[in-house]
C-alpha cells in the first residue's frame, strides 16, 4: 500500500465514517434537482448529527453540478463528484425548473434503494447519490484541504471500473431488498471516498503545500500514518525520525514545510482532538482518556486540554452534554 493510502486508511478509521444513505436515481432530460446543505441533512442519520459529506457516482449519461452560484462542472458516466464540505448544490441536465430536495429530503432518503425515475423523458443519466457522516472535528485535517465541489473520474483504469461496477451491482441488489446490502455499501463507500481522495491527491502539483500534499511525501506521510496509528505512544523526534529513517532537522523542516508546524505539536492537537471526542462519547474517567491518548498524568493531560480548549476536560464534558440535550 502506498504512504498516502496508509496514512489516510488511518484517518478514515478514527473520523468514523459510520453512516451511508444511499439512493437511487435515473433522471431524463431536462431535469435539475437541489441538494440540502450538510446541516440539513445530518439529522436524518441515526447518529443525530456529525458533519455530512455528500457525493454522486453516475454510472450512465452526463450531466453538471454547481454550488448555488458557482460555475458548473461537467459530470460524465464514471466521474464522481464529492462535496466535503456539505454545501448546497444542484444537479442536472437541461433547463428546466429546479426541483427543491429540502422539504422532501425524508420522502426520498425513506425510498433507500428503490430506483426512483424522473424527469422529462429526454437522454437518461443514472446517479447513485450517498450521504457520509463523519465527527466533524477529527475530519479537519482531511477535509480542510479539500475544494468545496471535486471530480474525480473512476473509470479510466482497471481498479476504478472494478469499483464503479460493484457498486453497480451491490445498490441494484440491495435495491431488491437482498440482506446485508446496505452495510456492504457502506464499506464500498467508504473505498470510494479513499479512492476518490487518493486520485485527487495524486494529481496535486508538486509545489502544493498542506495535510493531503504532506501524505504524498515519503517521509511526512509515514510519519502522519505512525501518529495517526498510534497516537498513545510516548512519541519523541527522535523516534520518529529514526523510524522514518531521515535525521529530525529534515523530519522537522519536511513537517513545517506541509503542515507549518512541527511533529510533536501536530500530535499534540491531534490527541486533545480524540480526548475530547471521547469525553463527548463516554463516562470514561479524566484519568483513562489521559492515558488513551499518551498522557500518563493526569494533570499534564488537564493542562494540555485547557491550553487546548480554555476549558478544563471535565467542564468540557458537561458543557458538550448539556448542548446535546438542548438539540434533541
Amino acid at each position: 500500500m502506498n504512504l498516502n493510502m496508509d496514512v489516510l486508511s488511518e484517518v478514515l478509521n478514527t473520523i468514523r465514517l459510520d453512516s451511508a444513505f444511499f439512493y437511487n436515481a435515473e433522471f431524463t432530460a431536462p431535469w435539475s434537482v437541489r441538494e440540502p446543505r450538510s446541516e440539513v441533512v445530518a439529522p436524518h442519520f441515526a447518529s443525530g448529527g456529525g458533519h455530512v459529506i455528500i457525493y454522486h457516482l453516475v454510472t450512465q449519461g452526463q450531466c453538471v453540478a454547481n454550488l448555488e452560484g458557482g460555475e458548473p462542472t461537467p459530470i460524465r458516466a464514471g466521474d464522481i463528484v464529492i462535496f466535503p464540505h456539505g454545501d448546497a448544490h444542484i444537479v442536472g441536465n437541461g433547463s428546466t425548473k429546479t426541483i427543491d430536495l429540502e422539504p422532501r429530503l425524508h420522502e426520498v432518503l425513506s425510498q433507500g434503494l428503490k430506483l426512483v425515475r424522473t424527469g422529462g423523458g429526454g437522454d437518461v443519466t443514472q446517479i447513485v447519490c450517498g450521504y457520509m457522516s463523519c465527527d466533524p472535528q477529527l475530519s479537519n485535517a482531511l477535509l480542510n484541504g479539500l475544494p468545496p465541489l471535486l471530480r474525480v473520474p473512476i473509470r479510466d483504469d482497471d481498479s476504478g471500473q472494478w469499483l464503479e461496477n460493484t457498486i453497480r451491482f451491490t445498490v441494484s441488489e440491495a435495491g431488491k431488498a437482498s440482506s446485508g446490502g446496505k452495510a456492504v455499501l457502506s464499506k464500498l463507500s467508504e473505498v470510494l471516498f479513499l479512492e476518490t481522495i487518493r486520485r485527487y491527491i495524486a494529481q496535486l502539483p508538486s509545489e502544493e503545500t498542506g495535510w493531503l500534499a504532506g501524505t504524498r511525501d515519503a517521509e511526512v506521510g509515514k510519519a502522519l500514518a505512525m501518529l495517526h496509528r498510534s497516537p498513545e505512544k510516548p512519541w519523541t523526534i527522535a523516534m520518529l525520525a529514526r523510524d522514518t529513517g531521515i535525521s529530525r532537522s529534515v523530519l522537522a523542516e519536511r513537517f513545517r514545510h506541509y503542515l507549518n508546524e512541527p511533529p510533536m505539536s501536530y500530535l499534540t492537537r491531534w490527541r486533545m482532538l480524540l480526548a475530547a471526542r471521547m469525553l463527548k462519547s463516554s463516562s470514561r474517567g479524566v484519568a483513562y482518556i489521559a492515558a488513551d491518548v499518551g498522557y500518563e498524568s493526569e494533570a499534564a493531560f488537564n493542562r494540555a486540554f485547557k491550553r487546548h480548549f480554555g476549558t478544563p476536560p471535565a467542564r468540557y464534558r458537561g458543557t458538550a452534554r448539556k448542548a446535546a440535550v438542548r438539540s434533541q
